[in-house]
């Protein structure tokens, strides 16, 4: 059994935003598989059925994105699912591109306070997620309302894309594991060029050897490229988790004068 989660902020205001394209990928996942996603339990929306031959649980925490390990928590607890291999998280991702998809085997919250939140639930980093690029922050903008935001026209077209693509991803994690998804999908913003390419080959009786020379290559090449985008990633992150530590701070001093108000605006800093 596989546990799905996309993330999220629940609430019509939020539909469409930076911040929500991992219930933009459970959608679109959802739509493929023919799984409804309409039953409110363990503080999410989820839908049952079956992926490939294995039965899957997708899930949309309602939490609110700072709490989502809360309803992770739940599901795993529940469904007995072990989570290191049988648990994928989507969330989206500042560091990369519109249009590009990064999966990870595991890894540092990376400035995401909703994976930050599902690794302290866990008590460890060892689960699949499946990164959306949504796009760097412009300079002089606050992080809460660039992702609270919603794409350009181009931005949207690229992202939905990609939704489309992670989906397929995901049904790879599960037939063939994390590696093969990564080998086929990390960074590019287009699937398989090579593989199609020498598909194509293949098919109208063309193939070389240097054709089959160049694939091996290529896996090679997908396999080092791979190697190289965590370890700029490991940096990245160690940057954007500095950058942050000032933002929650002065997010905290937000809420807790919000509190002291009495406003109910809270629950709506809290989907940051």
């Amino acid at each position: 059994m596989f546990i799905i989660v996309g993330l999220g902020n629940p609430g019509r205001e939020y539909d469409n935003t930076r911040h929500n394209v991992g219930f933009r990928v459970l959608e679109k996942l959802a739509a493929k598989e023919n799984i409804s996603v309409l039953e409110k339990r363990h503080k999410a929306i989820i839908g049952k059925g079956m992926i490939a031959g294995e039965k899957c649980i997708l899930a949309k925490p309602q939490t609110y994105m700072n709490l989502s390990g809360e309803s992770v928590r739940e599901l795993v607890n529940f469904y007995k699912v072990d989570e290191k291999a049988e648990l994928i998280v989507i969330s989206d991702d500042i560091s990369l591109e519109p249009g590009q998809i990064r999966i990870r085997k595991k890894g540092s919250a990376g400035g995401h306070n909703g994976l930050k939140n599902i690794i302290a639930n866990l008590g460890h980093d060892t689960f699949i997620r499946v990164k959306m690029g949504v796009g760097e922050k412009p300079a002089g903008w606050d992080l809460v309302d660039y992702v609270l935001g919603r794409f350009s026209t181009k931005d949207g077209e690229a992202v939905d894309e990609a939704a489309d693509r992670a989906a397929r991803a995901i049904r790879m994690i599960i037939v063939e594991g994390p590696d093969a998804a990564m080998n086929r999908y990390n960074g590019s913003t287009k699937e398989g060029k090579t593989l199609q390419k020498g598909k194509n080959a293949v098919n109208k009786g063309e193939a070389q050897p240097k054709d089959r020379a160049a694939d091996e290559g290529s896996t090679e090449l997908a396999k080092r490229r791979n190697a190289a985008e965590r370890d700029a990633e490991q940096s990245q992150e160690r940057g954007v988790s500095e950058r942050n530590t000032e933002f929650d701070k002065g997010r905290n001093v937000l809420e807790k004068d919000t509190a002291e108000d009495g406003e109910s605006s809270t629950l709506q800093r809290v989907g940051c």
